[in-house]
């Protein structure tokens, strides 16, 4: 077999851990498929969106906002030292977005009807529509941006020349697709006003998702460059490694910026829904937790990293912002979903829902490991310098 398709496995810890957890997902996956929903779920009438949706969907979506971020900031804003990110944050994406689509199979079941809201029956009407549409019309973008790397791997000059003269285009359209489909996934909760609590529930729920998508996924360029360091620190080249802290520094000062503006529109949103009442409560107590501890405080630990030329702090504030995102979209699809029904009927996901979430992360872990091991994903391919 050429050395160019050939996957070294090694008998390590950690490689065997991954594949422990990707046998135990795929034997959940069959129940899955073959006894029902109900069989690997604690989902009911009162809670039809459970873990599946507020961490695979909601989630990924949200951190895998880097591409759109990160290509921007490259193509659209010029500014090329951030172009050995770009790569990176695109592939991430791209396999975010795939792996979200993996996970709604889960959460909806019959795979074999994926194309139908596209191609067959069009509710032009439904929020779900436009978000479906968007993203399979981003994750069709996205992996069109992929594609370069996978064409120097293979060989294929020509057809990646082409596609090359394409990228000013396809990152103006990926940036208009996140643009309505990170603030629609907020749209979609704006259904149950009765549900959510008022402290979550908001008319700016889809301004509160696209920004916060925004510094989420500079956030997770941050997070997933204290990865790769660790572990392909090898396949990087002069040109990725002396733009590494330039990065940093940058999506830093950005996302401490943003995280500013996006604290002080939930404070005037808790003003003009008139909500300062339920701060006293211990549902307020939970929403200063997230808003000041996980906004607010990594908001300042950036710019207080940056001002001193800190990469470790302006890393320790990556990691806590993200925890921040996930704890936020949890918050409104499962914690603070349902407030009002009695502790025995709330929802908590199943082991088996658990489970499947941390099959389909492995999975995507796996699949960047081997994609970035193989192909030019951190340094510039020798016969494509001078293109």
């Amino acid at each position: 077999m050429d050395n160019k398709f050939k996957i070294d496995i090694k008998m390590t810890p950690g490689n065997i851990v991954t594949g422990v957890i990707l046998a135990v997902g795929l034997v959940l996956t069959i129940m899955r498929f073959t006894m029902g929903i109900g069989s690997v779920t604690n989902l009911d009438n009162n809670n039809p969106w459970g873990l599946w949706i507020g961490f695979d969907l909601l989630c990924g979506v949200a951190l895998a906002a880097g591409g759109y971020m990160t290509s921007a900031a490259c193509y659209i804003f010029g500014m090329k030292r951030y172009h050995s990110a770009v790569r990176p944050a695109i592939l991430t994406a791209f396999l975010g977005y795939a792996f979200v689509v993996l996970a709604l199979h889960y959460d909806v079941g019959q795979p074999w009807r994926l194309p139908y809201p596209i191609f067959v029956s069009q509710g032009t009407s439904s929020l779900l529509f436009e978000v479906g549409l968007c993203v399979f019309l981003y994750l069709t973008v996205l992996a069109i941006e992929y594609s370069p790397a996978a064409m120097e791997w293979l060989g294929f000059k020509r057809l990646r020349a082409v596609v090359v003269k394409l990228t000013l285009i396809l990152t103006i359209f990926g940036v208009v697709l996140s643009t309505l489909h990170q603030s629609s996934l907020g749209a979609l909760f704006m259904i149950a006003p009765s549900k959510l609590h008022p402290l979550w529930y908001s008319g700016y729920l889809p301004v509160y998702f696209f920004i916060s998508s925004m510094f989420a996924g500079m956030s997770m360029v941050i997070f997933e460059g204290i990865l790769a360091h660790k572990y392909f620190h090898h396949k990087m080249d002069e040109t990725h490694l002396n733009e590494a802290n330039g990065v940093v520094f940058g999506f830093g000062k950005a996302a401490s910026f943003v995280m500013m503006g996006y604290f002080f529109i939930k404070v005037i949103g808790l003003s003009i829904d008139n909500n300062w009442h339920h701060l006293a409560t211990g549902w307020g107590l939970w929403y200063l937790v997230e808003v000041v501890g996980f906004v607010l405080f990594p908001a300042i630990l950036y710019a207080v990293g940056v001002r001193e030329k800190n990469v470790t702090m302006i890393r320790v504030a990556a990691v806590w912002t993200v925890l921040g995102i996930v704890l936020n979209r949890f918050n409104i699809s499962m914690v603070a979903f349902n407030y009002h029904l009695p502790a025995a009927d709330r929802y908590f996901p199943s082991l088996p829902e658990i489970g499947i979430s941390i099959f389909i992360v492995t999975l995507l872990v796996t699949a960047y490991r081997i994609i970035s091991s193989k192909m030019p994903i951190f340094y510039e391919h020798p016969d494509y310098k001078t293109h």
